[in-house]
């Protein structure tokens, strides 16, 4: 054999081992994309379970939201009243407090009134005792009033 039927057997051999190595490369190749088909056979099933599963999960926060929306209105009512009560309890409060102010001067006149005419003893205990019955009948005839306001207001804000 002469040195050109070496190179030729060297190159013969050379082009087998290629050929081995292309035909393993291309039989992973065709593992990998029939992975790949299989995959993307069951992508339109597992889609179609998500958008279900999507649905079904859209269709209970539409229920849930219904029945907080009742429970809600249920509660509005109470929430109303609870704000009148407030409102007349505040109006009381306030009435109260003007009365005891003004409860609070008429006594400071009233005690100016003894000290200016000296009204010591008995006729200043008589006055000062017509006073305070007098300021005690104001007094509950303005808590009578504020109670009816009350009264008149918590039956309103349950109509």
């Amino acid at each position: 054999m002469n040195l050109v039927g070496i190179g030729v057997l060297i190159i013969g051999i050379s082009f087998f081992i290629l050929t081995i190595y292309l035909a393993k490369m291309l039989t992973n190749l065709t593992n990998v994309l029939n992975g790949v088909h299989k995959t993307v056979d069951k992508l339109p099933q597992q889609l179609d379970d998500v958008m279900k599963e999507t649905g079904d999960l859209l269709h209970q926060s539409s229920e849930t939201l219904e029945d907080v929306n009742q429970k809600f209105a249920a509660l509005s009512p109470l929430f109303y009243i609870i704000g009148d009560i407030g409102e007349s309890s505040r109006k009381l409060t306030s009435s109260l407090v003007d009365a005891t102010a003004s409860m609070k001067k008429d006594t400071a006149e009233g005690r100016e009134t003894a000290d200016k005419t000296n009204l010591n003893g008995l006729y200043g205990a008589v006055a000062l005792g017509y006073y305070f019955t007098k300021k005690r009948k104001t007094l509950k005839e303005m808590a009578a009033d504020a109670s009816d306001n009350l009264k008149s207001s918590t039956t309103e804000g349950t109509k």
